[in-house]
């Protein structure tokens, strides 16, 4: 019978495999708007069949579905690996759809380039890592040759960023998985059992064009954003006075995302378009969130009665409250953590919202768990130089891999 370092081995032994993986994973682009995740879906597809993986499908989602949620084109890419007859069903989910990448970046964030034991680029982090570290795991167990029982699924989806509906939640939804236990995307240093919920709102405010000489006749809709705007920064400045009981999470927030207003510089400008995030802490009521949020908006713009506002929900990711522990899957990461990293990993939340909450919603056991630093920030997530650490990456293959192989019964010496 096969040893756990013999395992751990061949993780370490496909390695710059991994890594190469990784790399054109990154090189891909993948933003999120515009959302057109086809040749990332296609790429995955065929480079998952190269590795040796016979069944892997493509869920596609185009046209008004995938319209609905403000893609051109969604979907999965679901690898199934088989272990033998009986046994768990385990789903390991990342996503490959990122943010676009904004000003500031020191790499190319296309370039997948290695410098200093770090690989930069947009997704390296964020969680084109977990894809890698989630195939090269499954690909170890099933080279060991050892007997198991059990099936493997890589659920890899390109919506996570706008909500994960045409991803996870719409193959739960039809059945086209229906896992025991998942694992999604984390960090290496922690086990996620809990996160934020998200709004997301777009707020339109329609007044009347006139020309700058006559600012009289018009109706300016960015001076109505401008009030919204000053009332919307003190609510932040209010709810951020609150305080969540949950390890790993602080309070709520609010961010405006963006603001657009105008058509030219002597038109008192007729519409203005803002969208904002607020999180939501595991305590707080999404539906009394949004009530209070819309309640702030219309206060905010009732002193201008000719300009006409329109608010418009664009996500709803209710919060992933704290898991129950010492499920096999628990029990499996910890055992296997331990012995890789040396210490046992803190059970806490992030302040992210995830695919993860599909997963609970279902009732299956999830965690999240993958490559990340252990601090959140020093990902550089959705920033200029987004990061993943090399070691990180292959310190959670490998816990990643033995926890697989334990789920499925593997015999050890």
């Amino acid at each position: 019978m096969p040893c756990k370092p013999d395992l751990w081995r061949l993780v370490d032994d496909a390695m710059s495999e991994e890594v190469a993986f990784l790399q054109s994973l990154v090189q891909t682009p993948t933003d999120n708007p515009p959302g057109d995740a086809r040749s990332m879906l296609e790429m995955l597809k065929v480079s998952l069949e190269r590795l040796g993986i016979e069944s892997v499908e493509v869920d596609l989602v185009e046209g008004e579905e995938a319209a609905r949620y403000g893609q051109v084109a969604a979907g999965s890419v679901i690898a199934r690996l088989s272990f033998g007859d009986g046994g768990p069903d385990v789903v390991l989910n990342a996503h490959g759809d990122v943010v676009p990448p904004g000003l500031g970046w020191t790499y190319p964030p296309y370039g997948g380039v290695i410098d200093s034991g770090y690989l930069y680029g947009r997704g390296a982090a964020v969680s084109k890592s977990d894809i890698a570290v989630y195939t090269f795991a499954a690909l170890a167990v099933k080279r060991l040759g050892a007997a198991g029982r059990g099936r493997v699924a890589l659920v890899f989806n390109m919506d996570e960023e706008t909500g994960g509906h045409l991803g996870p939640r719409r193959l739960l939804e039809r059945g086209a998985i229906a896992p025991d236990y998942a694992l999604c995307a984390g960090s290496t240093y922690t086990l996620g059992v809990a996160h934020n919920g998200c709004l997301h709102m777009e707020v339109r405010l329609t007044g009347r064009s006139a020309h700058a000489a006559m600012p009289h006749l018009g109706a300016d809709a960015l001076e109505a954003g401008n009030a919204l705007l000053t009332r919307l920064y003190r609510y932040r400045d209010e709810i951020g006075t609150l305080r969540s009981r949950v390890p790993g999470i602080e309070r709520p927030t609010l961010v405006v995302g963006t603001c657009h207003a105008g058509i030219h510089t002597n038109v008192v400008p007729d519409v203005c378009v803002i969208r904002l995030d607020r999180r939501v802490i595991p305590e707080e009521d999404l539906d009394l969130v949004e009530a209070e949020l819309r309640a702030v908006i219309a206060e905010s713009v009732r002193p201008f009665p000719e300009v006409r506002c329109e608010v418009t929900q664009l996500l709803r990711a209710e919060s992933l409250r704290p898991l129950a522990l010492g499920t096999p899957l628990h029990e499996a990461l910890e055992r296997n953590a331990l012995a890789v990293v040396g210490e046992y990993l803190p059970a806490e939340a992030v302040p992210l919202y995830t695919d993860a909450r599909h997963f609970a919603s279902f009732g299956v056991p999830v965690i999240m768990y993958g490559a990340g630093p252990r601090h959140l920030a020093d990902a550089r997530g959705h920033r200029a130089d987004e990061r993943v650490s090399l070691r990180d990456l292959a310190i959670a293959t490998r816990v990643v891999a033995g926890t697989l192989a334990d789920l499925l019964g593997v015999a050890w010496e």
